[in-house]
């Protein structure tokens, strides 16, 4: 019954062996000449204004979050609408419930202001 999987496992293995591989052979060939130039945040090609590493606010990420939530979340219509006329009433339902389930989270982060951009 797993013998079907041995080839994805294989595979998985195999792609971790050459990236392991691929890591180390950098670590020990790859030219190391730091210098503060390098470090230097590059800005295309412009004279970058403060430090490369300032802070983000927290908002940014919430809203960066709340968008791969909500996007995640609409994949699950493509199923949903190609199956439908086998999923009858009872597709039709779900899919109502868990657009409500959508919506109050979105009405609960629009109203907790995480969708205010400054």
């Amino acid at each position: 019954m797993l013998i079907e999987y041995v080839a994805i496992g294989v595979l998985i293995a195999l792609t971790v062996l050459v990236a392991v591989i691929a890591i180390t052979l950098g670590i020990f060939f790859g030219p190391r000449r730091p210098s503060a130039r390098k470090a230097a945040p590059y800005e295309s090609g412009m004279t970058p204004l403060g430090p490369g590493n300032r802070r983000m606010p927290v908002r940014y990420y919430l809203v960066a979050v709340l968008f791969i939530l909500f996007d995640i979340e609409v994949v699950f219509f493509l199923p949903w609408a190609v199956s439908f006329r086998q999923l009858g009433l009872f597709g039709l339902v779900e899919m109502v419930i868990f657009i409500v389930i959508l919506l109050v989270g979105y009405i609960y982060a629009w109203k907790r202001g995480a969708l205010e951009w400054e």
